[in-house]
């Protein structure tokens, strides 16, 4: 029987997930980040140090931080640092108790997907695919959409802007897109997550491979 992710360590499995996205080609070089809830330490999470490259991590190439803080509490080298993106996950972590793994992750058929959508649109329509069902959504031709943030110099302010408007309204779909750079998705578990990464890159490479979206593009 195949061994869940949820069997291994944290840092164990993160290290194994990365590697697995590597060889997919959505963690190139050293794009991308993945973070997963501390089981021993209280209000922390570890994460990819920044700058190594994803297809070759091992369970000391994550740091623990505190989400409410920012600050490093755990690293195993003493030059290593936390991913830029820390802000989102931390964010994620504090709007959302029950997520326990978050990954973000870049890939082409994200960055080509989010261009079709108008310049100022917050939501990217998604069809109603039969793997929409792997995100919870038992619905009929559901009418659902991935949340959609511009990418901006200063990652901090991407943080602010998700904390805003999730706060205002959860997403539907626990995930979101930035523009031109990739997408992150969060989940209750790491083997939850690292699923729900799988049916979303699944839609968003339909969607990339037809010739445009399956609704109005705008329409949440």
């Amino acid at each position: 029987m195949a061994e869940l992710f949820d069997q291994l360590t944290t840092r164990r499995a993160l290290a194994k997930i990365g590697k697995d996205f590597h060889r997919r080609g959505w963690m190139a070089g050293t794009a991308g980040n993945l973070s997963a809830r501390s089981a021993s330490a209280e209000g922390c999470f570890w994460i990819t140090s920044s700058g190594l490259p994803k297809g070759q991590l091992d369970s000391h190439d994550f740091i623990l931080v505190d989400y409410q803080s920012n600050k490093i509490n755990q690293r195993f080298y003493d030059h290593a640092r936390p991913s830029a993106e820390t802000c989102i996950h931390s964010a994620i972590y504090n709007l959302f108790p029950h997520a326990r793994a978050c990954f973000h992750i870049h890939s082409v058929d994200a960055c080509i997907t989010a261009s079709r959508i108008s310049s100022g649109q917050q939501h990217m329509p998604l069809p109603p695919l039969e793997m929409i069902k792997g995100l919870d959504i038992w619905q009929q031709n559901p009418e659902v959409s991935l949340s959609l943030f511009d990418n901006l110099l200063d990652i901090e302010d991407i943080s602010r802007q998700i904390l805003t408007r999730f706060r205002d309204r959860p997403p539907v779909i626990p995930a979101l897109m930035i523009r031109d750079h990739g997408m992150t998705v969060w989940g209750n578990s790491l083997q939850q997550t690292y699923n729900r990464v799988e049916i979303i890159e699944f839609i968003i490479s339909y969607m990339a491979q037809t010739s445009g979206l399956a609704f109005e593009q705008g329409k949440e």
